[in-house]
This record gives structure tokens, sequence and C-alpha cells, in this order.
């Protein structure tokens, strides 16, 4: 197995960055201070890796050498997989195929669709609205989309999934005429639409429990829209992905990638064909690999790229209703412990791509698993963030590995499961 150790201080695999290019930024947030990208001097510079020593980090590699053969070799994933601890790449590897029939194997550059992983991204376009001071965190969505249909729900509980909204896939599948009389897959817009022409009620009232939708997202999407007043798709590219300098990150637009992207498969092998809601994004429809999202984990270190005000609203449970340890942030999951640690992370599903991101600040350690054909072992990489001792996880082993997969379906019927992102 091939590794490779870099130092973050030091001239990186993933984020080589040079004098010009922090040049360059300074200029940009000398002519506009209140720029709306990610951008600023060095914001690396604010990642310090903490002290460890070889003995720990063969320890480390000797577990995850075992366990990728383990559960990614023998349970035939298809993806990438990334850990790495206090700016050392402990393991790095991919196989399968990013397109079957033109045998286009996964590679370190392959973007691959990280489903409901995107939603940290709009997340963090939306917190930088926030504090640009362009939008409030409790400001009333209908005072920034027209036509909007509910008057309680504010961009805080979009974030946060307590707004009380159904998953618009659930709801557009049940109506016929709606899907029936669909020539494109469906817009964010369309779903704002129906959502309005069809009087769609809310589960519960706004900021009364938590109820996980894609919805929320959808519609933050369309905020960052209104507000940047440029698609989605660019606004990404201009706030988070340039500036992190990802450039084997992007939104899927349905017309323009649907023939190029890397394919998703089902569990039996099958392509997962496109559907409906291939053309909706905010809540999935990001493409990405694991080297560019763990540039995104590194500067969630910076207070530059996010205040610290605004990082303690983002990553603090909002609901405490029901008793656990479970929780969602604004744009991330998170367990929060009694002994007082907390573990960010987001996990995704959407058609045959699972997906997990662990960034854990308490021993800088992370986790990025991209899977393209349908597989629940992708999902044991979340419990490797058992290995350092500060969570009750168990870390993965060769007994608790599926051998015999079967599909994904919730507890819901079927013909909607496949439609609904994690």
């Amino acid at each position: 197995m091939k590794y490779v150790a870099v130092v973050l201080a030091s001239a990186m695999l993933f984020m080589g960055s040079c004098s010009k290019k922090n040049e360059q930024k300074e200029e940009v947030r000398k002519k506009d201070p209140h720029t709306l990208r990610y951008d600023s001097l060095d914001w690396k510079a604010d990642f310090k890796p903490m002290k460890y020593t070889q003995a720990e980090l063969n320890d480390y590699r000797n577990k995850l050498n075992t366990y990728y053969k383990d559960f990614w070799v023998d349970g035939k994933v298809s993806g990438g997989l990334l850990v790495v601890k206090n700016g050392q790449v402990l393991l790095e590897q991919y196989q399968g195929m990013a397109d079957e029939r033109h045998k286009r194997p996964i590679t370190a550059e392959t973007p691959i669709h990280i489903a409901s992983i995107s939603k940290v991204f709009t997340s963090m376009a939306i917190l930088k609205l926030v504090e640009k001071g362009k939008i409030k965190l409790d400001q009333k969505v209908n005072t920034i989309l027209e036509g909007f249909p509910y008057d309680d729900i504010t961009v805080r509980n979009l974030l946060n999934h307590r707004s009380g909204l159904p998953n618009y896939a659930n709801v557009l599948w049940n109506n016929k005429k709606v899907m029936m009389d669909r020539e494109k897959p469906i817009s964010n817009q369309d779903v704002l639409d129906i959502f309005r022409e069809f009087d769609v009620k809310q589960i519960r009232p706004a900021d009364k429990g938590f109820y996980y939708s894609n919805t929320n997202f959808a519609f933050l999407a369309l905020v960052i829209e209104k507000i940047m007043k440029i698609p989605y798709p660019k606004a990404m590219k201009y706030m988070v992905f340039d500036p992190l300098e990802m450039n084997n990150t992007f939104v899927f637009e349905y017309d323009r990638d649907k023939d190029t992207v890397a394919r998703s498969y089902k569990y039996n092998g099958y392509e997962w064909a496109w559907d409906d809601f291939d053309r909706t994004y905010g809540d999935k429809n990001i493409y990405s690999t694991p080297r560019d999202l763990y540039k995104l984990d590194v500067a969630m270190y910076s207070d530059d790229f996010l205040p610290k005000n605004i990082k303690k609203k983002a990553f603090q449970g909002y609901s405490y209703e029901q008793k656990g340890f479970k929780n969602y942030g604004l744009g991330m999951r998170l367990l929060e412990y009694d002994n007082g640690k907390k573990l960010l992370y987001h996990n995704g599903w959407w058609h045959g791509n699972n997906t997990v991101f662990v960034h854990d600040v308490n021993n800088q350690f992370t986790v990025i698993a991209l899977g393209n054909k349908q597989n629940k072992n992708i999902y044991s990489a979340f419990k490797l963030a058992g290995l350092t001792g500060t969570y009750p996880l168990k870390a993965p082993n060769k007994d608790s590995m599926r051998l015999h997969q079967k599909p994904i379906v919730p507890k819901t019927t079927a013909k909607l499961s496949t439609k609904v992102s994690r």
C-alpha cells in the first residue's frame, strides 16, 4: 500500500499555496472588504498540527490498512477514501470504476457525487452571507424569496431542519398530476412553485422539532441565488470552490454534465438512471474528491474562513425535544457526549452514492469516504473516529462488515425511498 505523509505547514500534497496567490487575495480584500467570497490572506496558517510520534502514526496506519482491506477491498467498495490526522495522510486509496461502459477508473482526480455532504457547502455560503450582513439567521424566508408561502420559517429553521417542511420528493411523488406533466427534471424554483400552488402543509410549525428534510436546503439554494443574483452553481464556484482552490469540485448541472460525470451504480452493478430530482441542488448534486473536501476540512479550522461567533452558532445543537446525543447544527450533524466532547460529521446518500465526512476538531482527525456503487460498508468509515479513543464509538471490525449487500430502503414505501437524499 502506498502512503503519502504530508505536513500541512510545508509544501503540501493537496493545498500548495504561494505568496503570489496570497498577494492577489490581499488585493481582492483591499478593493472589496465586504467580499462575499471565502478569501483571506492565508487561512491555512490557522491550522497548526498537534504533536505526534511516529509510533502513534504507524499504529493508526496499521489499523487503517486492515480496515481498508476488510471493508473496502473485500467489501468491493467503489470509491475513494482519505484519512488524515494532525496534518498527516494516514490512508488514501481509490478503487472501482467511474464509468463501467467506458472503462474509466476512479482516481484521486475523479469527482464523485457527495450527496448530502452538499448541505455543508450550502450552509457555508449562507453563513458567509450572514457574516457580511446580507441576511440574518432569524430573518423570515418570505422576506427574501418572493412567493414563499410560510410566515413562520426563518433562515435558521432551514439550516437546522426545524422548519417542519416535508421532503419535496415525497410530496411530488404523491402528486401524480404534477409528475406526469413534467417534461424536464424538477428545478428548485419548481419545488417552491409547487409548494405554493398546492398549499403543501408543514408537518409541524417551525421550531417545534427536528425533521430532516431536503426541502430546507433546496430553498436555501434559492436564497443564495436571490442574494448573489447568479445561479447557485456559479455562486458556489465564486464563493467557496475557487477561493479554496477546489479544482475538481462543481455543482452538477443536468443538461451540461449528465453524460460526462462519474456514474452511480446499484448494489448489483446496474447503472442508476437519472430521474426527476437530478436537477435540484443545495441539498445534494455537488461533485467533489476526497482531496478537495479535505481543503474544506482544513479551512473550517480558520477564524478567517468562518469567524468564531458564526462557527459557534453553526456547530451547536438545536434539537433537544428527545433525549440522546445525536443532534444537528447549521448544516452539520453532530454527536454531543456527556464528557463535553462534540463530533462533527455529515453522511450522504443519493442513488448509488454513499458518503461520509468526519470533521473531528478535538483530534484533528478527518475521514472522507465517497462511493459511487451502493454499498453500506462505506458508512463504517464514520466509526473510524473511534480510533482516537475520544468518543464511545467502537472502531469497525470484520465481524460487522456487510458481505451481502441489499438495497438501501428506509421504512417508507420503496417507491419513495430511492428519491430521498440522506
